[in-house]
């Protein structure tokens, strides 16, 4: 009896002893399946070396040192990030249903958690569907004329400014409004600049750490949302009963006929999401657009040469403004405006987040960690691209590989305002081009966040208007200066 007394606490003992012993092999094997790479310091991960490094480098050295699969830690989260076609075709179209949409939490907080972006099945498909009946060519062909009256009216304003001017902030204004006719229609004149003024606050925090501390750029743009959102429901209330245009009037619609139940909530974080998807991303296009046509003259030449074709056309036939299909004969200016999105890479990745643990290439991505497919490494790879570093848009003449040009995403994800961003940039470019010269203040090449990367300084220009003499004198004189 006394034996037993010593006998039975063993087994416990041994399982307690045995189940550890699994744990740590466990925990060992998934770390050595994990992909090689590095998690940074705690909590801050490497977030700070992806926003102050050039993107270029920060992707390469980590893709020389590890391959095209490697581990990080950015805004908060543990990630996978991978560069190659093949990889991004899986993660983002042939095995979607294993990585869902979605952002660092302190993205779709800002953004607004009901937002198009982070959502798959009914409720996406729903999303989708007003989206681009909001944003499809059938439907922006008639909004021509308001984007040409929007840039004319900021060019005209330039003409005035005798110190440089700030490209970035000045496309931002433009983007603006093109974002608010199509996000409110034109019923959001008189709400525009308090609009404008919360969201401006709102996307200084786009790139910060999820710091609830008051004075960090976080909580700041976490109170400039939550007034954002307050104005967007008085917005909403009062056009429940006429609806009105642009996606907010399609979503009201779509809610006054109950056959899907669509909250102010949800319709809210959806405004805020185009404004965010529409704002940002073009303009920051369109400042590098200005930078690369700057320092190529060669190419500039021959844009300027197609746009004033257009031009003389539009003169002899009554002086009228430019329509869709004047902007379907622009194949230059298509192909400078493809090799700007290439080059630049605005969307240098997006984000996807394992459903459950996955095998790929030898690796485990664990389940809830980001997936990364690094747009920009694959659009800056020389297999795809022969000297990527080169700005040539005439590697455009033929179709890029497939999974290799993705300046707008991949899948069913993909970015569904994609024509009314390319229509805003050859408008402006054909009225930029045609009636003005610029020139780029400064020789520096770094670059800084804004919230995506653009030239330092945000690319401060000085803007005169073309005399009277052919566009290509003063783009020899431009040339000169």
């Amino acid at each position: 009896m006394q034996h037993s007394i010593f006998f039975f606490p063993w087994p416990p003992l041994a399982l307690a002893g045995l189940l550890l012993l699994l744990f740590l092999h466990r925990r060992w094997q998934c770390n050595r399946r994990l992909p090689p790479g590095s998690m940074g310091w705690p909590y801050i991960g490497e977030t700070l070396k992806l926003y102050t490094q050039h993107p270029n480098a920060f992707f390469s050295i980590r893709r020389k040192r590890y391959g095209n699969i490697f581990k990080s830690h950015i805004l908060g989260c543990p990630c996978v990030m991978i560069s190659s076609p093949e990889a991004a075709k899986m993660v983002l179209a042939s095995k979607a249903h294993l990585f869902k949409p979605t952002y660092p939490q302190s993205k779709e907080r800002m953004i607004g958690p009901a937002a198009l972006f982070f959502h798959q099945g009914h409720y996406h498909s729903l999303l989708k569907r007003m989206v681009v009946a909001s944003f499809s060519p059938t439907a922006i062909r008639g909004s021509v004329a308001a984007v040409e009256t929007i840039a004319l009216r900021l060019l005209s304003n330039w003409e005035h400014v005798i110190h440089p001017i700030c490209t970035l902030q000045e496309m931002k204004k433009y983007a603006f409004e093109v974002a608010m006719m199509s996000a409110l229609g034109s019923e959001a004149e008189p709400l525009k600049e308090g609009i404008r003024c919360l969201y401006g606050k709102l996307e200084k925090g786009y790139n910060s750490m999820p710091l609830e501390i008051p004075g960090t750029p976080f909580h700041k743009a976490m109170k400039a949302r939550k007034a954002l959102d307050e104005m967007l429901r008085k917005i909403i209330e009062k056009r429940r009963e006429n609806c009105g245009g642009g996606l907010l009037g399609n979503m009201l619609r779509l809610q006054k006929q109950k056959e899907e139940e669509l909250s102010d909530s949800q319709i809210a974080d959806n405004i805020i999401g185009v404004i965010f998807a529409a704002h940002d991303t073009t303009a920051s296009v369109l400042t590098w657009l200005l930078k690369y046509l700057h320092d190529n003259p060669n190419v500039l030449q021959a844009v300027a040469a197609e746009q004033e074709g257009i031009r003389r056309k539009l003169q002899v036939e009554e002086e009228r403004g430019l329509t869709w299909d004047d902007t379907r004969d622009m194949p230059l200016t298509i192909r400078v405006i493809q090799e700007t999105l290439r080059s630049a890479s605005i969307l240098s990745f997006t984000f996807r987040e394992a459903v459950e643990d996955v095998e790929f290439q030898g690796y485990l991505i664990p389940k809830g960690w980001k997936v990364l497919p690094l747009f920009r490494t694959i659009h800056h790879t020389s297999d795809f691209y022969p000297n990527p570093d080169k700005f040539d848009p005439s590697r455009f003449e033929v179709s890029p590989r497939p999974n290799t040009y993705m300046p707008f995403g991949n899948g069913l994800h993909s970015c569904p305002g994609s024509e009314l961003a390319k229509l805003e940039m050859l408008v402006l470019l054909h009225h930029l081009i045609t009636t003005y010269r610029w020139r780029v203040i400064g020789e520096e090449d770094a670059i800084q966040y804004g919230p995506f990367p653009v030239p330092k300084g945000g690319l401060p220009i000085r803007v005169t208007r073309r005399g009277k003499n052919s566009i290509f004198s003063s783009i020899n004189q431009y040339n000169k200066n």
